[in-house]
């Protein structure tokens, strides 16, 4: 019999039983030094002040933020953003008449609403850029086409000087009503990813699927700063 055995499946059990310590010592302390938020888009001024970190003075930035509005959702009821400022949005700009594209956009944010069901901390929301004809009643009808949620998924409808306003200075998108064909309405494909300070942290091209697939995957990592945030309070 040979009398090392009894002492290597010691040790074997020893290493078995460190491991979990270990890459918990490697996501818990390592990890934190290595995390990378995502950016910031958008305009960006330093103030004149400082602060410290890590022993390190660092200029103050202010960020570009989307301004407060007041729009009105499928059900009728109004909505002002940020309606919570502990939630993270998705936007889109869209019109219930819109040919093909604005179906194929709406069907990839059906997507992710199903993918973040049950998440509080997400919500989405569909900005109509023809509200002349997209009416409450008009996109309750178009949004029960993708299983809308009213209090998930918002379809936004309301005054259109605001809302081409809010998407060329706010969210720094295209929006344009040509005058002789109000049917053809120029607006971007993006999805746009904000934060709960109003801050744009990404863009997103909703025909790629990369980009769908790279939008899903930053939503997470929003999900965990804004944890990390609450966590360091």
């Amino acid at each position: 019999m040979n009398s090392k055995s009894p002492f290597k499946k010691i040790l074997i059990l020893v290493i078995i039983l460190m491991v979990p310590g270990f890459l918990y010592y490697l996501l818990q302390d390592k990890g934190k030094n290595r995390y990378r938020p995502l950016s910031i888009y958008g305009p960006k001024e330093l103030t004149g002040t400082f602060h410290t970190k890590r022993g390190k003075k660092i200029p103050d930035t202010l960020y570009h933020q989307i301004r407060d509005f007041s729009l009105v959702d499928q059900s009728g009821k109004s909505l002002r953003f940020p309606l919570d400022s502990n939630k993270i949005t998705i936007f889109n700009f869209f019109y219930s008449r819109c040919p093909n594209s604005c179906s194929e956009m709406n069907a990839r944010m059906e997507f992710l609403t199903k993918e973040y069901a049950g998440n509080r901390m997400i919500r989405f929301c569909s900005v109509s850029v023809d509200p002349d004809h997209d009416s409450p009643e008009v996109l309750a009808k178009y949004s029960s086409s993708f299983h809308a949620v009213p209090e998930v998924w918002h379809f936004l409808t309301g005054d259109k000087n605001l809302i081409y306003d809010i998407a060329r200075k706010d969210f720094l998108l295209d929006a344009y009503s040509p005058k002789l064909d109000s049917t053809n309405i120029v607006h971007s494909p993006l999805f746009v990813l904000v934060d709960p300070q109003k801050r744009i942290r990404g863009y997103y091209d909703s025909g790629n699927k990369d980009q769908m697939n790279k939008l899903n995957d930053e939503i997470k990592v929003l999900i965990a700063e804004q944890l990390r945030m609450v966590a360091d309070r």
